[in-house]
Formats: C-alpha cells, structure tokens, sequence
C-alpha cells in the first residue's frame, strides 16, 4: 500500500471531487467511455419504458405492477450507477436509492411466484397442508435436518411478512443513514467498530438475508410448476442482479478501503473503487436488461401445476394472452 511507502500522493487524501474537476481531468478516451457508458444506460432505461408501455396494456392487475417493479430492478441500478459516475459527490444517495429499490423488489419478487399460479387463494388451494421445505438459503442451506413445514395461510402470511420487513426497514434505515451523513455522523469509509456506519450495515445487511429466506423457499418448492413460464432463469436473472449489485459492490469498495486500488487524482482510492464499481454495473445492467427483455416478452398461457405425487387436476386455462410474464 502506498500509505505504507509513505509516498501518497497528497491528491489521494481529498474526498470525492466536484462533477466539473473530474470533467475536466478526462482525455479523449475518458470522454469516449463516459459517453459509451451513459449511451448504455439511457437504452437501458428506453428499454424498460417500452417494457413498462407493453405490460401495461398486455397484462391484468396486479401481476402487472408485480412484472414491471421486477424488470425495473437491473434499469434503476444503471440510471444511478450513471449518475454516481457524473456526480461522484451523489455516489451515497445514488447507491442508497439502488439498494431500497431493489429491497421492494425482492418482496414483489416473491408476490410474483405466488401471483404466477393465480394469486394467495389458488396457492393455499393447491399447496394448504402440503410439507415445505425450508432447509434452504441463504438462512438454512446448511441444515437439511430442519423438518418441512405444512404451507398454511399463517404461514404465506409469516413468509410475505419475511420479505416485506427489509422492504420497509431498508427505506427507513436509508432515510436515517442521509440525515446522518448531513450531519457528518454518517462515513461510509468509516468502518470502524466504534462507527455508526458498520452498525447500520450489519443490520441492514441480516435484514436482507432474511428477506430472502422466503422467496427461496417458495422458488424451491413451486418452481417445477412453473418451467412451462422459464422461471428457473426469470429467478436467475434476479439472483444475478442481487450478486453484482449487493456482493460486487460491497467487495469492491472493502478492497478500495484498504488502499488495494490505486488512486488516480483527482480520485481518491476509495472514490476511483467507486467509480470502477458503477462503470461496470452499467454494462452489467444492460445486459441483464436485454435478457430479461427476452425472457419476459412472450406468449404466456395458464400454468397448469401438475402435481408430481398425486397427479391431481390442473389449474383452470385462461385464455391465451401475448404479454410478458
């Protein structure tokens, strides 16, 4: 590390610089990436429109709301991430908006599995008394003793319940961590066990982990009737943008913290981790937009859930209908 040398530049101790000092430290290549990068992001965000005009007319209530929060997921991540690397001073807020927008979508993630089979009625007709398996992640993948649960309507209330906390609590913890920061009681380069930073983060963080015990649980026991829909990579597609956008970051900046990325005035070492990080959600966002664009965009009939056990009667066929889901 170049603290440790005792040559660090001088330029590497300020904070995040001005959006008119960063511009004017870009070459012709910087300028070509920004423009590249920003191009990506606003085709992104062009494409969701469109995908939200298209399921807005193809779809009923509520499964389209449900369609058009998930799709959203990679499109906000990439709007932000492009304004962060504009603005870096924004680079808290930016990131702050990404994280509670995608809590909401973790919880509508899961309404979308149960919508998929025809809401909460036709789930509890088809799955009330039947075991559940819940020895699975991110809680309890390492307990596969754990017994199966019969689905009751107590408990798709407990698992709603289970994704929607983090929905709630995220938000607020996001509005107190900026009323902190204005007040400069809030660093997020502070990790120190005396910090508020690192308190606020452990908690988010198993508030997260235990958002997503739910969704897994109802993925692993319905996702076999739900193939006919390509569910198996729909949930992929999410679980890929939960990775690079709550695990890449997190790895990034831990590794920029300690210095292990050089700075580059007028970006800090902290910042150009950052600003690293946002160039390369942005192409990553834009990718699993077009894919998830893909996958959505298709004819959809009723799902008719053949138990594997008993071969019991089917769901009702709706009528055929050309929208995304």
């Amino acid at each position: 590390m170049e603290a440790l040398n005792g040559t660090i530049d001088p330029a590497c101790l300020k904070g995040r610089p001005l959006a008119i000092d960063m511009l004017n430290q870009l070459d012709t290549f910087g300028y070509c990436l920004y423009f590249m990068l920003t191009l990506m992001s606003c085709v992104s965000l062009l494409v969701y429109l469109e995908q939200c005009a298209y399921i807005y007319k193809k779809l009923p209530y509520p499964k389209k709301t449900l369609v058009i929060w998930v799709n959203g997921a990679a499109p906000v991540i990439s709007t932000m991430s492009c304004l962060a690397m504009w603005i870096p001073k924004a680079f808290m807020i930016t990131d702050m908006t990404s994280n509670s927008y995608f809590a909401v979508v973790i919880y509508k993630i899961l309404l979308l599995l149960i919508e998929e089979l025809g809401g909460s009625n036709a789930f509890l007709e088809k799955f009330s008394g039947k075991p559940f398996r819940i020895s699975t992640g991110p809680c309890c993948c390492c307990c596969p003793c754990l017994p199966d649960v019969p689905m009751s309507r107590r408990m798709l209330f407990l698992l709603k319940l289970g994704s929607l906390q983090c929905a709630i609590l995220k938000t607020v913890f996001t509005v107190l961590s900026i009323v902190l920061w204005t007040n400069g009681n809030y660093d997020p380069t502070n990790i120190g066990i005396y910090g508020i930073t690192l308190w606020i983060s452990l908690f988010v963080g198993v508030l997260t982990i235990i958002s997503l015990w739910p969704v897994a649980i109802v993925f692993m026991n319905m996702n076999r009737y739900l193939r006919p829909l390509k569910i198996i990579p729909k949930y992929a597609m999410y679980q890929l943008t939960l990775v690079l956008s709550q695990l890449q970051t997190s790895i990034v900046n831990i590794v920029a913290l300690y210095g292990d990325i050089a700075c580059a005035p007028p970006l800090s070492s902290q910042a150009r981790g950052t600003m690293l990080n946002q160039q390369i959600l942005i192409m990553e966002m834009f990718i699993i937009t077009l894919v998830n664009r893909f996958l959505y965009r298709r004819t959809y009939e009723a799902v008719e859930t053949h138990d594997s056990e008993e071969n019991t009667t089917a769901l009702p066929k709706a009528t055929l209908m050309e929208h995304d889901v």
